[in-house]
């Protein structure tokens, strides 16, 4: 064995020469390529000395990490260095396999459990009657009790761009009508034709109050 086969695992083939001949058994050395989980692990940690730390949390204190990697084989676990940036570094006695089992699944759990706070747009005019104004009322305040933001929009045609104070009045009273589940971000913004307002979700606690 020289420092090519070092640390590998050698495999026993049979190759079969045919019926008049014995078969010949030959030895290949191959690796299995470990993926990189963000932990130095068992033979991969060199360090002279480490601090260990048992897999219930007791402190083993101070030893070299041949003394280690002994203790983690004797009790059929993984060497794994946890802190790199200590002085000595800190490694614990663990079964990775299971710990990497339990952090995929709460990192899956995580990611299910995260929700993509959308932008609904709801749009008026500055004519709007009583009825089309409450049903959006209603629609705004549905997508914020999701937790969805909104934005509220007057849009204002030919002359009706010498009243915008008119949307102005309605995009606050819009506000005011979704105060006890939302704020309003920005005072009212004219844009061109178009007039608008944000509306956030407020905090369960603050709803609450």
């Amino acid at each position: 064995m020289d420092e090519r086969t070092a640390g590998l695992s050698p495999a026993l083939f049979c190759c079969d020469v045919g019926p008049f001949r014995q078969p010949t058994f030959y030895f290949v050395w191959r690796c299995f390529p470990i993926a990189n989980t963000g932990h130095q692990t068992n033979e991969d940690i060199r360090d002279r000395e480490v601090r260990l730390i048992s897999e219930s949390g007791e402190q083993l204190g101070i030893m070299s990490s041949q003394e280690a990697l002994r203790l983690a084989e004797e009790r059929s676990l993984d060497l794994v260095k946890i802190s790199p940036s200590a002085v000595p570094p800190v490694c614990k006695l663990m079964d990775y396999g299971k710990f990497r089992f339990e952090q995929t699944k709460r990192e899956k759990e995580a990611r299910k459990n995260q929700r993509v706070v959308e932008i609904k747009e709801i749009r008026m005019s500055p004519g709007i009657d009583v009825n089309d104004f409450n049903v959006k009322l209603r629609n705004a305040q549905k997508f914020l009790a999701e937790g969805n933001r909104c934005k509220i929009t007057v849009r204002f045609r030919g002359r009706e761009m010498a009243h915008t104070n008119i949307g102005q009045d309605l995009l606050v009273k819009f506000a005011q009508e979704c105060g006890e589940i939302a704020v309003m971000d920005k005072s009212p913004k004219l844009e061109g034709r178009h007039m608008s307002i944000f509306l956030s979700p407020k905090p369960a606690k603050d709803t609450k109050k």
